[in-house]
């Protein structure tokens, strides 16, 4: 039996929550096409009777402009101690430049062992692929450098065992049923916040936040029934009208949507609340950072 601890790091944007999705093969991490989406430390578990893999989705490596960001960066490097292996997910249809380098260079001075992934390459043609290799191959020994489609699938399988090769023999560490450490009520918040993600643009995906204020599952078990209200945070009065939309509009179709993907994950009925609520300056406000859970 092999087991072992993974990180997935790389910059926003890079494919990595979409990546642990497919390797679990249930979403756990939420995916948007607006950069900074993952925030936290989502951890999950792929358990097959060779091993057990226990991934660590980090958030995008970037330049922090708030105490949130510099909490997410925090995670991410706390979430390199002490892992068997990294993963380097980098968007290969996109151009070399500083935001990569300076994400390699992290993976240097973690000193861990690490793969390559060029992820995307269903967006690029097959023979882009060999100069990209050629670059980061000559900047870093990596163990693998493993071209795939996190989207599409392609070469996950490979990808998979390549991982257990190079992973420790060991007792799993997680109950074989279990893929995610983080509570029903987290993944609320997180499933909100993607149907949010969605609807808005601009500065709003970077203002906004999902606070659960009550996760009542009293009438679970006899009405099938999870009861769930939440505060969607922004930071400015005229933010919430964005959000609200005419006559409430698009808050209601995004709690419509929100509630499908929840009833999903809990498999029951559902009741969702949704406040729209101004919380200034909540991006460097430790308290609220705390109840948010960021940097955990």
């Amino acid at each position: 039996m092999k087991c072992g601890t993974v990180a997935i790091i790389g910059r926003p944007n890079s494919g990595k929550s979409t990546l642990l999705n497919a390797l679990i093969g249930q979403k756990i991490s939420i995916v948007s096409t607006k950069p900074q989406t993952t925030r936290h430390r989502i951890l999950g578990i792929a358990t097959e009777a060779r091993g057990q893999i226990v991934f660590i989705d980090t958030p995008g490596i970037h330049k922090p402009a708030y105490q949130m960001n510099r909490r997410m960066l925090h995670t991410v490097y706390e979430s390199m101690k002490g892992v068997d292996l990294a993963l380097l997910v980098v968007d290969a249809s996109i151009s070399f430049g500083a935001g990569e380098s300076y994400v390699l260079e992290t993976v240097k001075r973690a000193e861990v062992a690490s793969f390559l992934l060029l992820n995307k390459i269903d967006k690029i043609a097959k023979p882009a692929l060999l100069p990209i290799m050629q670059r980061y191959g000559a900047a870093h020994d990596f163990r693998e450098i493993i071209p795939i489609s996190a989207k599409s699938g392609e070469n996950l399988d490979l990808l998979r065992e390549k991982i257990f090769d190079n992973l420790p023999e060991g007792e799993p560490l997680y109950e074989a049923e279990q893929i995610t450490d983080r509570t029903e009520r987290f993944l609320a918040a997180e499933f909100i916040r993607e149907k949010l993600l969605e609807r808005v643009r601009e500065e709003l995906p970077y203002v906004s936040a999902v606070l659960i204020r009550k996760f009542d599952e009293s009438r679970r078990s006899d009405q099938n029934l999870v009861v769930i209200e939440a505060d969607i945070l922004v930071e400015k009065r005229s933010q919430q009208g964005i959000i609200l939309g005419a006559g409430a509009s698009q808050l209601r179709d995004l709690g419509i949507a929100a509630r499908a993907d929840l009833e999903q994950l809990l498999g029951c009925k559902v009741y969702l609340g949704l406040q729209v609520r101004t919380a200034r300056n909540w991006r460097n406000n430790e308290s609220v950072l705390d109840e948010l859970e960021l940097g955990t």
